[in-house]
């Protein structure tokens, strides 16, 4: 081989060879909606986190929030952890988040409001303070937002590169008088969702396809 293009082979190779392995991981941050009667579906949502805990990989991190009247802020996260390349304690980490999902979700009282908005941009922040390769957010809830008279979230928000998939959104009476309502609803997030800057949007309504939440980049 020429010197010269042996010796431009050899950095290359190195950077290569150098590439950031936090590219490679996952990081989801799970929205639980437990206002009014949604609360009720809160069981469904531990069969979500169930299959997270168990497909989740070494560096991959895991949150679940709330979503109450208001939810912009860290103290409606109920669990959070990065898992440990160890096998134990990784295992050790997954027993304690379930251990406080099923503590929170044993009684839950519905709240009066309904801030997906402001859940949203919270997930955003803490996604954004790490460096994974793939950011998502599961939105687990009817999409109905129903905010107080004082809560402001009418203005655009950034959801760049991050994946939204809402899950398990139940119609309500509403809907069932009139199915627009359900379609015009979740046309609205969909919108709002892109032009937020969001890598993907997707509704996932069958619990046994759980495997189109965690695809990776």
């Amino acid at each position: 081989m020429d010197r010269r293009r042996f010796l431009v082979a050899v950095p290359a190779l190195a950077l290569a060879g150098c590439a950031d392995p936090r590219s490679h991981r996952h990081a989801v941050y799970m929205l639980v909606d437990t206002s009014g009667s949604y609360a009720q579906e809160a069981g469904k949502a531990l069969l979500i986190i169930n299959y997270l805990l168990g497909t989740l990989q070494p560096g991959d991190s895991l949150a679940v929030a709330r979503v109450q009247s208001r939810s912009f802020t860290e103290k409606d996260i109920i669990a959070k952890a990065t898992f440990d390349a160890r096998p134990s304690q990784a295992n050790a980490q997954k027993r304690a988040f379930h251990a406080k999902i099923d503590a929170a979700f044993r009684n839950v009282t519905g709240s009066r409001f309904t801030d997906i908005t402001g859940g949203l941009i919270q997930a955003a922040e803490f996604l954004n303070e790490g460096a994974a390769g793939t950011k998502t957010v599961i939105i687990f809830s009817d999409m109905q937002e129903e905010l107080d008279k004082v809560t402001v979230r009418n203005f655009p928000i950034s959801l760049k590169n991050i994946r939204v998939i809402a899950v398990n959104v139940v119609k309500l009476k509403t809907d069932n008088v009139d199915p627009r309502r359900y379609l015009g609803r979740l046309d609205e997030w969909k919108l709002r969702v892109q032009k937020a800057g969001a890598a993907e949007w997707q509704v996932v309504n069958d619990l046994d396809h759980l495997d189109r939440i965690l695809t990776r980049s």
